[in-house]
């Protein structure tokens, strides 16, 4: 891009900042109406409830706005890399939706877009999609190198359920063709791909590894979510917990930013809520088979004792070995006696037990909750650098 581009790209942020989420809506209404195959790829729950295009003006305006130096948001781009390696993007997918873009940004600004501006969104745009598929290209190719590693969607069978809440079951997958898988660090997820008949198309979701990594078996644990309206809300979950043992399923191999290093010696604190404790319980059962067997302490929270996934597990790890502690927050305390604490997670109230020095942070649950744990641990003192969070869907929080 040239100066003249760049200066171009950067008028148009006040715009992007009040019109922008009209301007990617009406992006993604011209798009999947011209490819309706891309349906197939694209979480239709998340364009229902808008939380995709929040997330995707919101990246155009951050891209805009670091024009100049877009390398700054190299963290980000790599964690929507590896989105995309999960659900097989390819690089003529970029095309797609170069022109469907573009073709918005003429269509909603009509005479505001010159040939020069357009011009210019459009050398921007190519400029990212090449950084984009340069980053994926590294990605794919690790992946297909690494022992047991795949590209694209590979045919899983369901080969055990178990119940581990009311809400929650834990699905156990084992390649159809019997070969090797791939291992991860704990903390990663894998993309599941089901046919929707209700939609008519499959819909892909991503769900964390909840087991340690081992060379039999892939453990998701998948919350069965209610809808309270029309939106395709929890289809994709309620389709699962509707499988039986011995269904198949489509799956990704294995990804993502957030992990805990199984060769990192710092000490460990877990903070999560509902069904955000999947990647933890990865992360806890890695650190049960490893040998430094490192610090932990893992703060839960969620609405009673009924919906605790894992429960015993936990409670049998924290008994017997002296490298985990654990704290419990329910809503509403049960009838019998407990350990758990009444309330949702208060950080100040244990700062004591959470302020190690050396730690590494991790946080997991619905945004609002990961934005009230982040901001907690920043006022008592712990380093931005060494917290580290998850949101499932959409990324639409930037505390980092």
């Amino acid at each position: 891009m040239n100066t003249n581009q760049k200066e171009l790209i950067k008028a148009t942020v006040p715009i992007l900042r009040t019109n922008g989420n009209d301007l990617i809506t009406y992006f993604y209404q011209r798009m999947l109406s011209n490819n309706p195959e891309l349906k197939n790829i694209f979480n239709m729950a998340n364009q229902a409830n808008g939380k995709q295009q929040n997330a995707l003006s919101g990246a155009v305006l951050a891209y805009a706005e670091n024009i100049e130096n877009p390398s700054v948001l190299i963290n980000t781009l790599k964690s929507i890399g590896n989105k995309h390696v999960s659900l097989n993007i390819q690089p003529e997918q970029y095309d797609i939706v170069g022109n469907h873009l573009i073709g918005s940004i003429k269509e909603v600004l009509g005479d505001l877009a010159t040939t020069e501006l357009i011009d210019a969104w459009t050398c921007a745009y190519n400029e990212l999609a090449q950084i984009m598929i340069g980053i994926e290209a590294e990605m794919y190719q690790k992946t297909n190198n690494k022992k047991g590693g795949w590209k694209g969607w590979r045919t899983f069978i369901i080969s055990k359920i178990v119940k581990e809440s009311d809400e929650i079951n834990s699905f156990y997958l084992k390649p159809e063709d019997n070969k090797e898988i791939a291992d991860f660090y704990p903390g990663q997820y894998i993309s599941v791909s089901a046919f929707i008949p209700e939609l008519g198309h499959k819909q892909p979701r991503q769900y964390s590894l909840s087991s340690y990594s081992n060379n039999e078996y892939y453990r998701i644990s998948v919350k069965k979510e209610i809808s309270q309206n029309t939106t395709p809300d929890g289809i994709v979950s309620n389709a699962l917990h509707n499988k039986k043992e011995g269904d198949v399923i489509e799956v990704s191999a294995p990804a993502g930013l957030f992990f805990a290093d199984p060769e990192a010696k710092n000490p460990l604190v877990l903070v999560s809520g509902g069904v955000g404790l999947t990647p933890m319980m990865s992360m806890v059962e890695t650190n049960k088979n490893a040998l430094q067997k490192n610090q932990t302490v893992w703060i839960h929270s969620c609405r009673n004792e009924n919906v605790h996934a894992f429960k015993e597990t936990i409670e049998k790890l924290n008994n017997e070995n002296t490298w985990l502690t654990s704290f419990v927050f329910y809503e509403t305390l049960p009838e019998s006696e407990t350990n758990a604490i009444e309330g949702r997670i208060d950080l100040h109230q244990i700062k004591e037990e959470i302020l190690i020095a050396d730690a590494k942070y991790y946080i997991c649950g619905p945004a609002i909750f990961i934005k009230v744990q982040y901001q907690s641990l920043v006022a008592l003192g712990v380093n931005r650098e060494n917290i580290l969070y998850e949101e499932f869907g959409p990324q639409l929080l930037s505390l980092n």
